[in-house]
C-alpha cells in the first residue's frame, strides 16, 4: 500500500511515529515550507531560518537513505502556501491509499487536520507522558501542581531514583539555584555553527522574503542537522551543566547564555529527544562530573515542566486561551519590539531577543513577564509576542507558560500565585540595575525603578482576585499598612508611567 507521510517542521527526526513503519519501495515523504505558517505571527527571523534549514538538511538525510521525498519549498510557483493546500495536491499528485501524520503541537494546526484526506493521525511518542496517560492523570488528579506530577514522572521512568526514592534524599533542589553570578566569574564560550551552503541560501530566502520581521538575522549560529544538536549537547554537559544549577536564575549585562543549555530549539523540533536529553545529564551526575542540584535543576525542566505545559495545552484547549483571571487589557507597548526603553533590564532582555532569538527563562519569566503581569498586558497580545521571537517557541509551549506563569490569566491552573516581583529581585540576580538610569532601592519619584510602584499597584488593583491567596499574605498584609497618601502616590505614578508608553501598531511593512 502506498502511503503518503507527512513530516511538519517541528518533526524533524527519523524516530517520528508517522516514519516507524515507512516503506522506502513504495512511501513517499512529504515536507512543505509554506508562507502561512512563518506569517501567522511575525517569527524571528532566526526561528524561521532555522527551522527551513533543519528541514531541508532533513529531507536531504532522508533521501540519502533511499526515501522518497516530495519536498516543496516556499518559492515554488506552485505552492499554495498552507498545509491543507499542500497536501491535497501531493495526494493527487501520488495518489496514495493513506496518509500518515504525527499530532502537531499546536491546537490550530490538529484542526486543520481533520480535513486532510485519508489521514491517518498518529501519537507523537517523542514525550514522556502521551496526552491520553495525562488525561488519566488529570482524572486521577495527580497534575494539579507541576511538581507532583514531576515526582510521578520520576517514579515512572525511573529518573534520578534510589531505593524506590529521589537521588539526593529529596525531589527538588530549587533552594540551591539561586545563587547570582559572582562578579569574577567567566561563562564557558558557547558552540555555536557556521552555515553552510543549505543555510546560506535559507537566509538569503528570509532576507529576502521576511526581512521586516522581528530580530537580527546574523550573525546565525544554530545548528540544524541531528550531529550539530548532538555536538550541542556534549558542549552543554561537559563545559556547562556542572554549574548550570547554582547560576541558572542569574542574570548578566552582555552575557545571552551564560551556563544555560541552548538545547530548546533542537528538542522542541525533534534534532534531539528528551529520553537522551535526560539519560545523558543523569549519566553525568552517576559519573561524578555534575552534582545533584545542578542535574536535578534541568532534568526538571524537560522532565516536568516540559511534559507539564504539553498536558495542560492539550487538556484545557481550545477554552484555555480565552480566559483572562485577572482582566489584564492594557496594549502590548511598542518597547516589546524595538528595545528602546529606559529600563536597562528590559532593553537587555529585549536585545538578547533581538540578537539571538533566545532568552532564558528568568528573564522571560521574570523581567519580561513580570513587567507584563504588572502593567496589565492583554494576555493574547504579550502570548503572541513570546510565540514569535524566541526560537523554541511553539503554541504547546508558550501558551500555557505565558498564559498560566507569566499572566495568571488562568487562575491558578498552572502556579499557585502570579510570579510578580518589584526591582529588589532583578537587582538581587543581576547587574542589570547598575546600568540603569532608575534605581531599584527607591519606592516612587522620577529615580524610582518602575518595577517598584508597579509591583504594588499590582496588588492594589488585584486585590480582589488575589488577597485570600495563602501564598500572597504576606505582601498583601503589608499592602493593609501602608497609609492611603502612599497608596495614591503608587497608583497615580503606576498610571502615569503606563500611558507614557506609546503601544505598538503593526504596519503592513514595518521594520520590526
Amino acid at each position: 500500500m502506498k502511503t503518503l507521510r507527512v513530516i511538519l517542521g517541528d518533526q524533524v527526526t527519523r524516530d517520528i511515529s508517522a516514519l516507524t513503519d515507512l516503506d522506502p519501495a513504495r512511501d513517499v515523504v512529504l515536507m512543505v515550507e509554506v508562507a502561512a505558517e512563518a506569517r501567522y505571527v511575525p517569527h524571528h527571523k532566526q526561528k524561521i531560518a532555522f527551522l527551513l534549514s533543519a528541514m531541508r538538511h532533513f529531507a536531504e538525510a532522508l533521501r540519502a537513505e533511499g526515501i522518497c521525498v516530495d519536498y516543496v519549498k516556499l518559492d515554488d510557483p506552485d505552492n499554495t502556501h498552507s498545509f491543507t493546500g499542500e497536501v491535497t495536491r501531493a495526494v493527487a499528485r501520488h495518489a496514495p491509499q493513506a496518509v500518515v501524520v504525527t499530532e502537531p503541537g499546536e491546537w490550530r494546526v490538529w484542526q486543520m487536520m481533520q480535513d486532510w484526506p485519508l489521514a491517518d493521525i498518529r501519537p507523537d511518542d517523542r514525550f514522556f507522558c502521551s496526552r491520553s496517560d495525562f488525561d488519566a492523570l488529570v482524572k486521577a488528579r495527580k497534575t494539579g501542581r507541576m511538581e507532583f506530577f514531576y515526582r510521578e514522572m520520576r517514579r515512572r521512568h525511573d529518573i534520578l531514583m534510589r531505593d524506590d526514592g529521589p537521588e539526593g534524599g529529596q525531589w527538588n533542589f530549587d533552594p540551591e539555584n539561586r545563587k547570582p553570578l559572582p562578579r569574577d566569574l567567566r561563562p564557558p564560550p558557547r558552540r555555536r555553527f557556521a552555515p553552510d551552503a543549505i543555510t546560506r541560501d535559507v537566509l538569503t530566502l528570509v532576507a529576502d522574503r521576511f526581512g521586516h520581521h522581528f530580530g537580527d538575522l546574523e550573525p546565525f549560529g544554530w545548528g540544524v542537522t541531528r550531529d550539530d544538536a548532538v555536538l550541542a549537547l556534549d558542549h552543554f554537559i561537559t563545559d556547562c551543566l556542572p554549574t548550570f544549577g547554582d547560576y541558572q536564575d542569574a542574570m548578566k549585562a552582555g552575557e545571552d547564555f551564560l551556563y544555560h543549555s541552548l538545547i530548546s530549539p533542537y528538542l522542541n523540533c525533534g534534532l534531539l529527544t528528551a529520553r537522551e536529553v535526560c539519560a545523558r545529564a543523569e549519566a553525568a551526575h552517576h559519573a561524578g562530573h555534575a552534582p545533584i542540584n545542578a542535574v536535578e535543576g534541568f532534568i526538571r525542566q524537560i522532565l516536568g515542566w516540559r511534559e507539564y505545559v504539553r498536558g495542560i495545552y492539550w487538556a484545557e484547549m481550545p477554552g484555555y486561551a480565552q480566559t483572562n483571571h485577572l482582566n489584564a487589557t492594557r496594549d502590548l507597548p511598542a518597547l516589546y519590539w524595538t528595545g528602546q526603553t529606559a529600563m536597562n533590564c528590559m532593553a537587555e532582555c529585549i536585545g538578547t531577543t533581538r540578537r539571538q532569538a533566545y532568552a532564558h527563562h528568568i528573564q522571560r519569566l521574570m523581567v519580561t513577564g513580570n513587567f507584563a503581569l504588572l502593567a496589565g498586558i492583554a494576555p493574547a497580545q504579550i502570548e503572541e509576542w513570546y510565540l514569535a521571537v524566541y526560537a523554541d517557541a511553539y503554541d504547546w509551549v508558550e501558551l500555557p507558560n505565558v498564559h498560566g506563569m507569566v499572566m495568571h490569566a488562568d487562575g491558578g491552573r498552572m502556579g499557585s500565585k502570579p510570579y510578580a516581583a518589584s526591582g529588589a529581585y532583578i537587582d538581587r540576580m543581576s547587574d542589570y540595575c547598575k546600568g540603569c538610569r532608575f534605581d531599584p532601592k527607591v519606592k516612587l519619584g522620577p529615580r524610582a525603578c518602575p518595577f517598584n510602584y508597579l509591583y504594588w499597584n499590582f496588588l492594589i488593583e488585584n486585590e480582589a482576585a488575589l488577597s485570600r491567596n495563602p501564598r500572597m499574605s504576606l505582601p498583601y498584609r503589608n499592602l493593609e499598612r501602608m497609609p492611603d497618601m502612599q497608596r495614591h502616590e503608587i497608583t497615580r505614578s503606576a498610571a502615569t508611567f503606563l500611558d507614557s508608553l506609546p503601544a505598538w501598531s503593526r504596519p503592513e511593512s514595518a521594520s520590526w
